[in-house]
């Protein structure tokens, strides 16, 4: 018997967690294989072990020891390090390998930083292709949110180098900013990718400054009760799970119209690209089916091919000749779906997309490729489709998404990076909080404030994006959300150690994800070569209102950031003047100076305020310096 409990004591030491039996040490997942760390600056490696253990580091040829406090957690600090690599570090039984040093950055906001280089192949595809530079690395904090307290642990994630196994995932604007700053400065370049797409400023914002926010305090408050979000969170799925397992059961054409040889010589037809509600089709919210055929030649029949369907609202689901090609589930990612070889026929080919719009209108965003691409050949989409309505459905209220609730993000994502060494911040948001523009006057330098506070660095250099143009022109004087959060966010360079990247001329009307984002990058890399880099003498930025004077009629305006002058090679346009009464009209300009210009209006006598490129998509705005940097659109009123 003593044999056979000696035995069954060996299989239960063999089953428990070897971190338990040996005390072994833990790491957070940021410190690992391939990492980079921040040069220059003293360095806390940390992590977790048993009460007390002790924990010994080493790293390149200097030894550091510590101890695991009563709640097992262990920190130390390491000597600076100049940029170099690779190393290898030692902590305990474990090596991490492949160690770079040189500038690591913060990688925060909404989607158009989230974006991959994947999803703007259409302006870059030749270069993405060449990419391979193992210096440039990236770790993707992955999406998380936590109502009840900061978090100590990320919930994985590793780091990955820009070579092609991994490139296409890199955030593009983060890709674009740190090659910029890795050919200047020479140095590997980190990037912790932390942005999560719609998220809202309030989300990034801890507790504590919350409390300036009433209400998003008590939204925090409602979903720190787990059994609240529970609730919701099944309840939206079960709403969601009937509303499409009911479009799908009262749609005649699931499982059939996406056959080939579907006849569909009854079926109306309609000209596409368009939304259908505003082309006659009186189904708003449910599912739509559209036909293409197009012709391809002998030559070209069973050739591998990419269909290109530009954008559609909401979701899709394509069927080429029969054969399922591609599916995207919601409005944003441009359709790209390759064709396998074997699937196109010589001669007609269908192309059957079944459509399905939960809420607001459908269709097929214009102003997109919508072709297939065989070889050389490029088969136009465009023009008349056959369509039949599959069911019609009262609207789906959209789905709660807790990661954009207050604090959530902020708790899960940023807290636990806080003890790692950065160079600086870059961040692109505000789409989500043009709703209220007043109020992110208050709110985006708060989160500022509390990032900063957050990662130990006071002086820690943030760098952002102003909102791009978006939307349908505007050339008359109009309201615009858009351009009060633009000036939100002009106003926070006021803020010590900030930069603002303007890109007001590099949007894309149909596409709150413009796709020109090494410009972005390269704009982004200007002011980090000044505000972090103290290269006082680069022009980082187009021209800066600054202040205002009442000059007779007119308003003279004086400007900072120049450069080296205005382009005075154009007829100024978009700026707007205001009387008394706060009522705008458009304006004529003229170039006074090398940094001032006058602002006047027959129609004003009496002028009080100035306002430029006022609009979600302004049309004309073309003030520029000679270094071809573009104005931040400004109004002088407060």
């Amino acid at each position: 018997m003593k044999g056979v409990s000696n035995f069954i004591l060996i299989i239960l030491f063999l089953l428990l967690d070897p971190y338990e039996v040996f005390g072994e040490v833990k790491l957070p997942a940021l410190i690992s294989n391939g990492m980079v760390l921040q040069r220059d600056i003293p360095l806390t490696i940390w992590g977790w072990a048993d009460p007390d253990e002790e924990v010994q580091i080493i790293f390149r040829d200097k030894s550091y020891a510590t101890k695991a406090d009563t709640h097992g957690k262990w920190s130390t600090e390491l000597d600076a390090s100049e940029a170099g690599g690779p190393y290898d570090m030692q902590i305990n039984t474990i090596t991490i390998h492949d160690i770079l040093i040189g500038d690591v950055w913060l990688c925060g906001g909404q989607s158009n930083m989230e974006l991959p280089l994947s999803r703007v192949t259409d302006l870059y595809a030749t270069e993405i292709d060449r990419i391979n530079i193992s210096d440039i690395r990236i770790f993707r904090v992955p999406i998380s949110y936590h109502f009840q307290e900061p978090q100590t642990r990320l919930p994985g994630g590793y780091w990955m180098k820009a070579v092609p196994a991994h490139i296409r995932s890199f955030s593009a604007v983060a890709y674009f900013f740190a090659a910029e700053l890795q050919q200047r400065y020479h140095v590997p370049v980190g990037l912790v990718n932390i942005a999560v797409g719609g998220s809202p400023a309030e989300a990034w914002l801890s507790e504590e400054n919350l409390k300036h926010y009433p209400e998003y305090a008590e939204m925090l408050k409602i979903c720190s009760n787990p059994s609240y979000v529970d609730s919701v969170e099944s309840s939206d799925r079960n709403r969601r799970n009937v509303w499409f397992k009911k479009l799908n059961a009262n749609d005649p054409g699931v499982a059939l119209w996406s056959e080939y040889g579907v006849d569909v010589s009854g079926w109306p037809s309609i000209s596409l690209p368009g939304y259908w509600n505003d082309k006659g089709l009186d189904l708003i919210n449910g599912s739509v089916w559209f036909q293409k055929n197009f012709d391809v030649p002998d030559k070209l029949s069973g050739r591998e091919a990419t269909l290109r369907l530009g954008r559609i609202i909401d979701s899709d689901s394509a069927f080429l000749n029969g054969v399922f090609v591609g599916s995207v589930g919601y409005q944003y990612p441009p359709r790209i779906y390759k064709v396998p070889s074997g699937v196109l026929k010589s001669g007609r080919n269908e192309l059957m997309v079944r459509v399905v719009c939960p809420s607001g209108k459908g269709g097929f965003v214009v102003d997109k490729p919508y072709k297939i691409l065989i070889d050389s050949l490029a088969v136009d989409l465009t023009g008349m489709w056959k369509y039949h309505p599959g069911a019609a459905m009262p609207p789906l209220n959209p789905q709660t998404f807790f990661r954009y609730k207050p604090a959530g993000l902020y708790n899960a994502m940023l807290f636990p990076v806080r003890d790692f060494e950065f160079k600086g911040v870059i961040w692109y948001q505000g789409e989500s909080n043009t709703a209220k523009p007043d109020e992110y006057r208050q709110l985006f330098p708060d989160v500022i404030k509390d990032w900063r506070s957050t990662l130990n660095s006071s002086n820690l250099p943030f760098l952002y994006v102003q909102l791009a143009n978006y939307g349908e022109t505007s050339c008359c004087p109009t309201g615009s959300k858009w351009a009060e959060l633009r000036d939100a966010q002009r106003r926070v360079l006021d803020l010590p150690k900030t930069g603002m990247a303007v890109t007001i001329d590099i949007g894309e009307w149909n596409d709150i994800h413009p796709l020109n984002k090494k410009e972005v990058g390269h704009r982004l890399a200007l002011q980090a070569n000044k505000v972090a880099y103290g290269d006082t003498g680069i022009i980082s930025s187009g021209p800066l209102y600054e202040h205002m004077s009442v000059e007779n009629n007119s308003i003279v305006l004086t400007f900072k950031s120049t450069g080296t002058g205005f382009n005075t090679n154009c007829r100024l346009q978009g700026f707007e003047i205001a009387g008394s009464d706060g009522q705008f009209v458009v304006a004529e300009a003229d170039f006074v100076s090398q940094n001032s210009i006058k602002v006047w209006s027959n129609k004003i006598q009496h002028p009080q305020a100035v306002r430029y490129g006022w609009a979600d998509n302004p049309a004309s705005v073309n003030l520029y310096n000679l270094e071809g940097l573009p104005a931040s659109p400004f109004t002088t009123a407060d």
